[in-house]
């Protein structure tokens, strides 16, 4: 390949009179912040590398535009500065004229005002984002580690994105955490802090947060590990990597998803991972050498394995095995085993994903708090994917048995004011309660819903149902719920609505699920009650506050 050295006379890469169409490499000197580089969505990928002082530094597929850009994406190149860097691509040269060095992100001054930018669900500043992984609380900060592809729209070149918060509402996203290298891309995994000092890692008085993750490689997908002594900022990939390769045993390249956690009463590390037709358990001393010891079938991807008190009673803890598709089972746990006792059961349906709970909060907190990926897209955004909102996990006694509730953490709660209240109204007249919002703007909104017949009934935003409630043959939006009491007319809904989904908590938690905002384009009439001859007992409206101000 031919090089080309440039110089930057100002934030723009610019090629003067260069008209070559064949493959090029571009070798520069860091001086700034990032490299915004043009994407085409018609445009096929291609393999784009950097090298740093002559070193690999990383390699990735992108659609680089080589007319009007779709969109920008950027590359952090801020610990580079100062540095050369040569990019490698065996496109069509002319297309690299369009990238550019500055301190700013393309974009940046319109950044989370967008058309559909929700407003208070995390989404990544630029590209992909799918399952949330190492989700973990350390010194005031919880950490959301995410599934991301920095250079597109759409699923590719699997890398761990990263953002921290003091409230598990208000995100500031870091750098990516971690990159693919040679062995493959970077799949799903969890964190811990490793206080014990087990792995080795820790510097002084200084924890290592160790992340364990699954490397997916040409043919097989094995369990590496990384370690962190920074706050998770920068990361060290483990030179012993992999610490499981189970593709023998297993005959089977799915073996992924590794969720790490300590068990204090056998006084050794747990390591639940999907392999196959299920979950399988490992322990370890070190976090380096496992052994396996049990598995339990029936589950598929990103298992989590946890303990809970039913109705709050500490002297009453089940354990709950989950799965990425939201069903669990529910039974007992001796560090070495699961042994089912019910299940499996669903209590979220809908967008939700490969959701996953957080690591290391504070005893005096005692909170089990999940987050699960949400498969909405943002048309027209150069960003694809959210998060949905945090939620409380909890085990209640049913007429069922004991089963999951789900209720967002209590710190959603300031997001929200207030907008009106009333109680007892017939379903004209709470429609005509919603004509001052226009529902596009954010909203929550909670209802209590009586029913005069065992009909469906509920609640539409442009001709989409938000709730339906079909009492004949018990269906919440088309999914089986049988309330509590199966006899009771009523229905209660916590409903949240954002620029691009909807989320809805339906009887204090007992099932909730999630949805795309799919306005029909022909309806004007907003929001609607709507059933047979229905009573509205309760009707509370919220607006909701932007958390990227």
């Amino acid at each position: 390949m031919k090089t080309i050295t440039l110089s930057f006379f100002s934030s723009c890469l610019f090629i003067a009179g260069v008209l070559q169409t064949q493959a090029a490499d571009i070798t520069l000197k860091i001086t700034r912040h990032y490299l915004n580089i043009p994407v085409s969505q018609s445009q096929e990928r291609t393999d784009m590398e950097f090298f740093v002082d002559v070193k690999k530094e990383r390699s990735f597929k992108i659609r680089l535009a080589t007319g009007e850009a779709d969109y920008w994406v950027f590359c952090d190149v801020t610990k580079f500065k100062g540095k050369t860097i040569t990019i490698s691509y065996p496109g069509d040269a002319k297309a690299l004229d369009k990238i550019y060095r500055d301190d700013k992100i393309a974009g940046e001054d319109t950044m989370y005002h967008e058309t559909n930018r929700p407003q208070f669900h995390f989404t990544t500043r630029r590209g992909w984002i799918n399952d949330p992984n190492g989700l973990i609380y350390y010194e005031g900060e919880y950490h959301l580690f995410y599934q991301h592809n920095p250079y597109e729209k759409e699923w590719e070149n699997m890398s761990w994105g990263h953002a921290v918060s003091n409230d598990m509402i208000h995100w500031r996203e870091l750098s990516t955490a971690l990159s693919p290298d040679d062995m493959g891309t970077m799949f799903s995994g969890s964190a811990v802090v490793d206080y014990n000092n087990t792995a080795g890692f820790n510097k002084g008085k200084t924890p290592a947060m160790i992340a364990t993750f699954t490397v997916d490689g040409h043919d097989k997908q094995v369990q590496c590990m990384a370690y962190s002594l920074d706050k998770g900022r920068t990361w060290i990939k483990y030179k012993g990597n992999p610490l499981i390769d189970s593709k023998e045993k297993w005959h089977s390249s799915d073996t992924r998803d590794p969720r790490v956690f300590w068990y204090a009463p056998g006084k050794h590390w747990v390591l639940v991972l999907n392999e196959r037709d299920g979950h399988s358990i490992y322990t370890s001393q070190n976090l380096k050498n496992w052994v396996y010891q049990s598995h339990t079938t029936g589950f598929w991807e990103c298992p989590d394995l946890f303990e809970l008190p039913v109705d709050g009673d500490k002297s009453k803890m089940k354990w709950v095995m989950y799965g990425a598709s939201n069903t669990y089972m529910i039974g007992s746990f001796d560090g070495r085993k699961f042994t089912p006792e019910s299940g499996k059961h669903y209590f979220s349906t809908g967008t939700i994903y490969a959701a996953q709970t957080f690591t290391n909060i504070p005893e005096a907190d005692g909170r089990r708090i999940q987050i699960g990926w949400g498969r909405v897209s943002h048309p027209g955004m150069p960003f694809n994917g959210m998060m949905l909102l945090p939620t409380e996990l909890t085990l209640k006694t049913t007429k069922d048995g004991i089963r999951l509730f789900s209720n967002p953490v209590k710190e959603t709660e300031k997001l929200f004011q207030k907008s009106g209240e009333w109680n007892d109204l017939n379903q004209a007249e709470a429609t005509s309660k919603f004509k001052a919002y226009d529902g596009k703007a954010g909203l929550r909104i909670k209802a209590t819903i009586k029913l005069s017949h065992a009909t469906s009934a509920g609640i539409s935003l442009f001709g989409q149902n938000l709730l339906d409630y079909d009492m004949n043959s018990n269906k919440v939006n088309g999914t089986f719920y049988s309330p509590e009491d199966m006899t009771s007319m009523e229905i209660t809904a916590d409903i949240y609505i954002d620029r691009t989904s909807v989320e809805v908590f339906i009887d204090n938690g007992a099932y909730s699920f999630s949805m795309q905002r799919m306005a029909d384009p022909k309806n004007t009439e907003g929001f609607k009650f709507w059933g047979n001859n229905i009573e509205v007992k309760k009707l509370e409206v919220y607006k909701a506050a932007s958390i990227w101000n």
